[in-house]
């Protein structure tokens, strides 16, 4: 069964370091994108931390608590009691003190075993992965239109998001109807800074297998669990610096090295925190990987700094989340997985003048525009019902036009070149 709530990273101050924090518990991240950081430790020669052996523990710390007496004004006659009877009341007031004290307390270790909302528990019939202890204060900001289009979409993920994936068909078939007046800036959120979240049974990395399968069912997006049980992750903020990185050297192809960083992490169970992996996702993304690994270890760690500052300053508070602006301002918001006619719905209020282009449903033409694509982003592209696809998907690879990648949970469909 899903579990009913959601899981998060909140983002607490920006300074020397990242406080992480969760429901009032925040701890300091000192030099967290330094080498003391599990990630980027293994691409700057640190070493592998172990992610299990890190798991679990709250880190949470008992406050003295003060309770202060409480007593009433004395009357004539109870000044002039006796010691023992002045013994007897002082000794009723010690009880009352003890009293308040335990209940105080016993409220306190409650507060302290409240477990930390862990980063990889989404929840799908919500389809958002959330960051607890956020609100929804948020600030305009990063929504300049480029001259030539009418809308601006701001989108905040992650590399490791399910959720985010799960969303690939209806950003797709956006781009196809409305990108002639529609552009998408990515942005990282930082999902996974480490393995200090316990909760929900899920407190290491071989937890979230099971959750994995079973969100891949609920998205109809293939993705194999299993990744948690061989190779896991200590972090998602390594491949999501590279992704800085892959923006620097250009935005589109910066896009396609995510889709490949996930086709490797979600049905080929790659850990993209190793660098091998992120290579050759940039080097199948048309990138140049030395300049991308100098970028790494250089300027975009600090860019990807800038996206949680951006996040914090727009109340994002989960994964998805895309804000829809115009040239005046207008800003709509969608947060987590919908379907595509809610796309629709927030674009054309921010551009009533948007409309939809027709474009090319046959299967060469969709995968000339995207040479991997999976059977539900082909159905709905293509406008076919599941079992139609399906079929056609497989005469293709049997005519050797198409190749095809399977995992447990669902397979991804690659044109021949």
């Amino acid at each position: 069964m899903i579990p009913g709530w959601l899981l998060g990273i909140p983002f607490g101050g920006y300074g020397d370091g990242v406080y992480i924090c969760c429901e009032g518990d925040c701890e300091r991240k000192d030099d967290f994108f330094g080498s003391s950081n599990p990630g980027l430790a293994m691409w700057r020669g640190g070493g592998r931390r172990t992610p299990d052996a890190d798991a679990g523990g709250s880190r949470a710390k008992s406050e003295p608590r003060n309770v202060a007496p409480v007593g009433r004004p004395q009357t004539k006659q109870q000044k002039n009691n006796t010691i023992p009877t002045k013994m007897k009341n002082f000794a009723r007031a010690l009880c009352l003190m003890i009293w308040l004290g335990a209940v105080g307390g016993q409220a306190q270790n409650d507060a302290m075993m409240e477990p930390k909302k862990n980063p990889l528990l989404c929840d799908p019939q919500v389809g958002m992965c959330e960051l607890p202890g956020t609100d929804n204060a948020r600030t305009q900001a990063d929504t300049a239109l480029a001259p030539q289009k009418t809308v601006r979409i701001v989108y905040f993920t992650d590399p490791i998001c399910s959720s985010c994936w799960g969303i690939e068909p209806q950003l797709r078939k956006l781009k196809l109807e409305y990108g002639h007046d529609v552009e998408i800036a990515y942005h990282m959120g930082g999902l996974l800074p480490d393995w200090s979240y316990n909760s929900g049974g899920i407190s290491k990395p071989s937890d979230v297998a099971h959750h994995w399968d079973e969100v891949s069912q609920y998205y109809n997006m293939p993705i194999d669990g299993d990744v948690w049980l061989e190779d896991p992750l200590d972090s998602s903020y390594p491949p999501s610096i590279a992704f800085k990185a892959a923006q620097m050297q250009d935005a589109h192809k910066a896009v396609g090295f995510l889709r490949t960083l996930r086709e490797l992490l979600f049905l080929q169970k790659k850990n993209i925190t190793r660098w091998e992996h992120v290579a050759a996702a940039a080097q199948s993304a048309g990138l140049d990987t030395a300049q991308l690994r100098k970028d790494v270890d250089g300027e975009a760690g600090d860019l990807f700094k800038a996206d949680l500052q951006l996040a914090r300053q727009m109340g994002v508070r989960g994964f998805p989340t895309l804000f829809f602006t115009n040239s005046a301002g207008d800003t709509e918001i969608l947060y987590g997985f919908k379907p595509y006619a809610q796309f629709e719905e927030k674009m054309r209020k921010v551009g009533p003048n948007v409309v939809a282009h027709a474009y090319a449903r046959d299967w060469l033409s969709l995968f000339s525009h995207y040479p991997t694509l999976t059977l539900r982003e082909f159905a709905e592209l293509a406008d076919v019902p599941l079992p139609d696809a399906q079929r056609l998907l497989n005469e293709l690879v049997a005519a050797r036009q198409l190749s095809v990648i399977m995992c447990k949970n669902g397979s991804l469909w690659v044109r021949q070149r």
